[in-house]
C-alpha cells in the first residue's frame, strides 16, 4: 500500500518543481507566475510530507485528490511556459488572458486544501484531537462523499471507541440512502468494517455488524462482502463472540442470504448452519422433556471413572463417553453441574480406597496412586469438555448469564437467518432437518413470542416448501413416525385452530406443503382449514384454499380421501361464496379446489344440493376465471363429471 501510494505522489512532486523551477525562468508575467510559484511550493511541501507518510494514507481518496492534483500541476505548468520567451514575435503572437492566472491560482488552492485535508483524515484520531476536518474542495459537489471517506478513514487508524463512533455513523448512512451504501463499498469500507468485527469492544462489533447487514442489500454488494471475508468473520463470532453481538451478527446472515441466495452455501460451508442452531437449541429444549428425543441420561466424569476402575486405560474411558454421546442430547451443554469434579475426586478416592491395599503402605505407593487418580481425573475431564464444546457448535461460556430479552432476541435472530438460509435450497434444509431444530421451532412456536415465534413460523414455512419439491428431504425429515415432524404438525395445527395471530399464514403455508406426508387417516388438518374459507381476511382465505388444494389435488395420492373430508367439513358451500363473491385474489383459488374436488367425487350428494355444476357452468363463462390454461381445462373436465353423475343424482333426489 505504501509504496503504490509513493508511486502515485512521484509524479505530481516531479511536476511541481518544474513549474517552481519555469517560474523563475519567466520573461513575462513575472508577477503572476511568482504567485504560482509560492503556491506550488507550498503544495509541493504538502505532497513530501505525503510520501513521507504514505503507510498511513487513505487509498481511495488518496487516489482522487492526486489524480486531480495532477492535472491541476500539469495545466500551471503549461501556462508558466508560455511565459518564458523572450523574443518580441513570441510576445505577440501568444496572448495570456489575466482571467487564466486567476483560475490557475484557485485550482492551486483547491488542491493545497486537497491535500492538507487528506493528511488531516489521514492521521490517528489522537493525533487530530477531535478537530473538525471540513470539506475538502474535491467534494464541493459531493459532500456526503466526504463523510464516508472521513469515517472509513477513522475506521483504519482511530482507536475502537473512534472506530464504533464511524461504524454508528456508516450505518446511519446505508439505512438513509441505498446510494450511499454503494459509495461506502466502493470507498473501501467493508474492510475495516470486518476488521472491527473481530476485533472491537462489544458496541463496535454490533454497529459494524448491523453496517455490514445494511450494505448487503443487491448481489453485487453481496458478493464483495464474500470476497472480503464475511463468511469466516461471521462463523468466529457465531462461535465465540458476545451475545448481543451474535444475535446481530445473525440478523446480518439473514439481510446477506435474502439478498443474495447464493452465498447460503458459503455461509453452510463455513459450519454457520450448526452454530445458529446452537443458538436456537440452547435453553430450548432442555426446558421441555416432552420433546426430547434421546434418554435423559447424562454421562458423568464420576461414571466414567468407575467404569475405569478395573482397567487404567484412559482409552477406554473415553470410549464409555463416546458411547453415551452417540445420541443427540436434550441440550448442549449435558446435565453438567458445577459440583461434578468434586463428587468425581471424593468417589474416586473412595473407590480407590477400597481396593486391597499393603497394610502399611509405603509413601511412594501413595504418592504414585494419588497421581494416577489426578492424572485420570484429568484426561478424562478434558475429554468430556471436548465433547461439549463439540456438541454444542459454539461457545456456551457466559450465555446463560444474559438477560432475557437478550436471549429472545438472538432465537429470534437464529430463526431469521435459518429462514432465509433455507429458502429454496435443499443441502441446507437437510442440514437442518438433520439437527435439533425441528424440535426447537416446536417448542419455539409454543412458549416462544412476537419474532421468536414469527421467524420460527417463517423458517418452517420455507423449509416445507422446500421439502414439497424434494422428495427425498420430505420422506427423511417428514415422517409420519418422526417425533419431531408431529411436534411441529401439532403446534401448526394449534395456530390455525386458534385463527387469531400473526402466524397465521405461514402456518397455512407450512401445512399445505405438508399435505403429502399425511395419512389417509390424519384428517384434523381439514376441518380448521375449510373454516378459514370463510375468513373475513382475503388473504387468509386464499392461503386456506390454496393449501386445501395440495391436499385435494390429483398430485396427491390421497386426494380422494382428502376430497372427501373436505366435502364433510362444509368446504363446498364456502367455496360457493368464493367463488360467485370474494375477492378476485381469492376468487381463482377457491374455483381450483372446486374442480378438484368436484373431479374427485362428482357423485357427492352434498355438490349435488350444493348446486356446484350451477357454479362451474357460470365459472366457465367468466373471461377473468379461464385466462389460465390449466384452470380452464381442470373446469370442463369437472364440469362434464358432474354432469355424468349428477343427472341420476338429480332424479334420486326429487
Amino acid at each position: 500500500m505504501a509504496d503504490m501510494v509513493k508511486q502515485i505522489l512521484a509524479k505530481p512532486i516531479q511536476l511541481a518543481d518544474q513549474v517552481t523551477k519555469a517560474a523563475d525562468e519567466a520573461s513575462s508575467f513575472k508577477q503572476e507566475c511568482a504567485e504560482l510559484k509560492s503556491k506550488t511550493e507550498k503544495l509541493a511541501g504538502l505532497l513530501r510530507q505525503a510520501a513521507r507518510a504514505s503507510s498511513d494514507l487513505y487509498e481511495r481518496p488518496t487516489r482522487r485528490i492526486i489524480d486531480d492534483t495532477e492535472q491541476v500541476l500539469d495545466k500551471a505548468l503549461s501556462l508558466v511556459l508560455k511565459c518564458r520567451g523572450n523574443g518580441f514575435m513570441k510576445r505577440v503572437f501568444i496572448i495570456i488572458p489575466a482571467a487564466a492566472f486567476r483560475k490557475m491560482s484557485s485550482q492551486l488552492e483547491n488542491s493545497i486544501g486537497n491535500v492538507s485535508w487528506l493528511l488531516r483524515v489521514s492521521a490517528s484520531a489522537d493525533d487530530r484531537d477531535d478537530e473538525y476536518l471540513g470539506l475538502p474542495p474535491i467534494a464541493a459537489n459531493e459532500p456526503i462523499l466526504c463523510l464516508i471517506w472521513e469515517q472509513i478513514a477513522i475506521l483504519y487508524t482511530g482507536s475502537l471507541d473512534h472506530r464504533s463512533d464511524a461504524a454508528t455513523s456508516l450505518v446511519s448512512l446505508a439505512r438513509d440512502n441505498d446510494r450511499y451504501g454503494k459509495l461506502i463499498i466502493e470507498e473501501g469500507g467493508v474492510g475495516p468494517l470486518l476488521k472491527l468485527v473481530k476485533e472491537g469492544k462489544m458496541e463496535g462489533q454490533e454497529n459494524a455488524a448491523k453496517a455490514i447487514g445494511l450494505l448487503g442489500r443487491d448481489l453485487e454488494s453481496v458478493e464483495h462482502m464474500i470476497r472480503a471475508g464475511v463468511c469466516t468473520v461471521f462463523a468466529k463470532i457465531l462461535k465465540e463472540g458476545p451475545m448481543k453481538v451474535q444475535a446481530v451478527t445473525a440478523w446480518a446472515v439473514s439481510e446477506l442470504a435474502a439478498n443474495y441466495p447464493k452465498c447460503q452455501d458459503l455461509f453452510a460451508q463455513h459450519n454457520i448452519i450448526r452454530l445458529l442452531v446452537s443458538h436456537l437449541a440452547f435453553e430450548t429444549i432442555q426446558e421441555h422433556s416432552k420433546y426430547a428425543i434421546a434418554s435423559n441420561k447424562a454421562t458423568s466424569i464420576h461414571a466414567v471413572v468407575m467404569a475405569s476402575s478395573n482397567n487404567s486405560n484412559v482409552n477406554n474411558v473415553k470410549n464409555v463417553i463416546d458411547e453415551d454421546h452417540q445420541n443427540p442430547i436434550p441440550h448442549p451443554l449435558g446435565n453438567q453441574t458445577p459440583n461434578q469434579m468434586h463428587n468425581v475426586v471424593t468417589n474416586t478416592m473412595a473407590m480407590k480406597g477400597a481396593t486391597k491395599l499393603p497394610q502399611k503402605p509405603s509413601s511412594n505407593h501413595v504418592r504414585s496412586n494419588s497421581q494416577g487418580n489426578a492424572k485420570l481425573i484429568h484426561q478424562v475431564y478434558h475429554h468430556q469438555q471436548q465433547l461439549n464444546g463439540s456438541i454444542s457448535g459454539a461457545n456456551i461460556k457466559g450465555r446463560e448469564l444474559e438477560d432475557t430479552a437478550t436471549k429472545a432476541y438472538m432465537k429470534a435472530m437464529a430463526a431469521r437467518a435459518l429462514c432465509y438460509l433455507a429458502k429454496g435450497n435443499s443441502s441446507v434444509c437437510r442440514s437442518i432437518t438433520e439437527s435439533r431444530a425441528l424440535l426447537c421451532f416446536a417448542v419455539l412456536l409454543e412458549k416462544g413470542t412476537g419474532e421468536v415465534q414469527l421467524n420460527s413460523a417463517m423458517a418452517l414455512m420455507e423449509i416445507t416448501a422446500v421439502a414439497e419439491q424434494d422428495t427425498d428431504l420430505r420422506r427423511s425429515a417428514f415422517k409420519p413416525n418422526s417425533h419431531a415432524c408431529k411436534l411441529v404438525v401439532d403446534q401448526l395445527f394449534l395456530i390455525i385452530e386458534k385463527a387469531d395471530s400473526e402466524l397465521l399464514i405461514p402456518c397455512i403455508k407450512a401445512i399445505g406443503n405438508l399435505a403429502r406426508t399425511f395419512r389417509a387417516t390424519e384428517t384434523r388438518m381439514i376441518s380448521p382449514l375449510v373454516k378459514l374459507l370463510d375468513e373475513r381476511e382475503a388473504e387468509v382465505s386464499k392461503e386456506a384454499a390454496i393449501a386445501l388444494t395440495k391436499f385435494a389435488c390429483t398430485n396427491n395420492y390421497l386426494h380422494l380421501d382428502h376430497s372427501k373430508a373436505i366435502i364433510s367439513a362444509g368446504g363446498a358451500k364456502h367455496l360457493i361464496q368464493l367463488v360467485y363473491f370474494g375477492e378476485q385474489i381469492v376468487q381463482h383459488s377457491a374455483l381450483l379446489l372446486l374442480c378438484y374436488i368436484a373431479l374427485h367425487v362428482p357423485d357427492s350428494e352434498e355438490l349435488a344440493q350444493a348446486g356446484v355444476l350451477t357454479v362451474l357452468e357460470w365459472a366457465s363463462k367468466q373471461s377473468n376465471m379461464t385466462q389460465d390454461e390449466t384452470v380452464d381445462t381442470l373446469l370442463h373436465e369437472a364440469k362434464s363429471r358432474l354432469e355424468l353423475y349428477q343427472s341420476r343424482g338429480s332424479r334420486r333426489f326429487n
